[in-house]
C-alpha cells in the first residue's frame, strides 16, 4: 500500500496560509510585549512606592483591553492588506489568461 501524495497547493491558498500565520505571530509577540510591559512596570512602580500588589494587579487588568484592541487593530489592518492584494491578483491572473487566447 503506497501513501497518499499530498494535494497541490495552489498559490491563493499559500498566500492565504502564510498571511494568515504572520498575523497570528504578529497578535501573539504584540500581545506577550503588552503583558510583559504591564508586569515590569507595575513591579516597578510598586518598588517605588511601597505598594506590593497594587500597580502590578491594576495594569494587568487595564493591559488586557489595550492587548484586545492591539489585536483589533492588527488583524484589520492584515484584512485591508489582503483583500488589496487578492483583487491585484486576480485581475493579473484574468489578463493573462486574456493575453493567451487571442
Amino acid at each position: 500500500m503506497q501513501p497518499e501524495k499530498p494535494a497541490p497547493v495552489d498559490s491563493k491558498t499559500k498566500f492565504f496560509n502564510l498571511t494568515l500565520v504572520s498575523v497570528v505571530a504578529q497578535v501573539g509577540c504584540l500581545t506577550f510585549v503588552i503583558i510583559l510591559g504591564a508586569v515590569l512596570g507595575g513591579l516597578w512602580l510598586d518598588n517605588h512606592y511601597q505598594s506590593k500588589p497594587i500597580f502590578t494587579v491594576g495594569l494587568l487588568i487595564v493591559s488586557i483591553p489595550v492587548s484586545l484592541a492591539v489585536m483589533i487593530f492588527v488583524v484589520r489592518f492584515a484584512l485591508s492588506k489582503i483583500k488589496v492584494k487578492q483583487t491585484n491578483f486576480d485581475k493579473e491572473s484574468k489578463e493573462t489568461s486574456l493575453g493567451k487566447y487571442s
